[in-house]
């Protein structure tokens, strides 16, 4: 076992990430920083507020993007959880994404900042999770919003929070969800990272990384093939039928593809496979630099937002 893989390493490890990610969000204007992450795509204005989500695990701190003005009396709902390994808290980081989709997809982005591990382990993320959409849907009409027309994604461990928010609303009756976008999701961790294979020598997310992660998300192994941490893992063998229909995002280099790749044709037994999409060419967090390859896939996520949310689609 990888000295990473245990637990008191991987927390110290953890807890050092996310300190250096700290410093580097309060450099003024420099990389990383808040200011660095928002001047991305200028030509989609910031029109967003704070607010606070009230969860079971811990109240949940969110940014709401509007879309522009008359697009819709009350628009649908995006919910957005950042990625980070389960460990970084850096919502920021999705602050293009959110203004994107708002313009584009004429929809109310929600951004949450959840809480992450080691502080907070399994289940505590996907809890919260949960309740954050589940409240959206029963409060997004006080606030002008349609919390009936709702949908969820996020990309790397936010694509992981949004496949297990799209879990729980099958297995506890809702709330309705009419898709789940899952961008280069990590979705199996019952496999160690050691013996995932990426189809580059030197992937961007090398497997120290992951372990890491996955050691402060859920620290007992015992525990990661739970389905709401990796429902790609052939020991979770539950039918799918009538979960939120998906769009799934991968990266042909990164270290995560071929389980989400099984998970889509999991989904696809299932009915619930709305498109699987693969960037050529391209590896894990790929669209946090290339502007292009990010239009590219933030126009395909716009487009299915518009479809499954518009009036009167099933």
């Amino acid at each position: 076992m990888s000295i990473l893989a245990r637990p008191a390493v991987a927390t110290r490890a953890a807890r050092t990430m996310q300190g250096l990610t700290r410093l580097a969000s309060r450099r003024s204007g420099g990389p990383g920083s808040a200011a660095a992450w928002q001047a991305r795509f200028p030509e989609y204005p910031r029109d967003a507020s704070e607010a606070t989500v009230p969860t079971s695990v811990a109240p949940a701190p969110v940014t709401v993007y509007l879309p522009p003005a008359g697009t819709a009396a009350r628009p649908p709902v995006h919910v957005n959880f950042h990625g980070g390994g389960y460990v970084m808290s850096m919502p920021v980081m999705d602050d293009a994404l959110c203004r994107f989709l708002a313009v584009e997809a004429g929809v109310v982005v929600v951004n949450v900042r959840y809480v992450v591990a080691p502080q907070h382990p399994f289940p505590a993320p996907t809890t919260q999770a949960y309740d954050v959409v589940r409240w959206i849907a029963g409060h997004g009409a006080e606030h002008g919003w349609d919390g009936e027309r709702l949908t969820v994604g996020g990309q790397s461990a936010g694509g992981g929070l949004a496949a297990a928010v799209a879990r729980q609303a099958l297995e506890r009756g809702g709330p309705s969800i009419a898709l789940q976008v899952l961008h280069y999701p990590p979705l199996d961790l019952a496999t160690g990272a050691k013996d995932k294979k990426a189809a580059v020598a030197r992937p961007v997310l090398r497997p120290w990384m992951a372990a890491v992660f996955d050691t402060s998300y859920v620290p007992d192994p015992g525990g990661r093939a739970h389905p709401l941490v990796s429902p790609a893992h052939p020991s979770d063998t539950a039918d799918l039928r009538g979960i939120a229909p998906a769009l799934v995002i991968t990266a042909e280099y990164d270290l995560l593809r071929a389980e989400a790749v099984r998970y889509a044709g999991r989904l696809a037994t299932a009915g619930a496979l709305a498109e699987h999409h693969e960037v050529t060419g391209a590896d894990h967090g790929y669209d946090t630099k290339d502007d292009e390859r990010a239009r590219a896939t933030y126009a395909l996520i716009a487009r299915h937002l518009r479809r499954a949310t518009a009036p009167g689609a099933s």
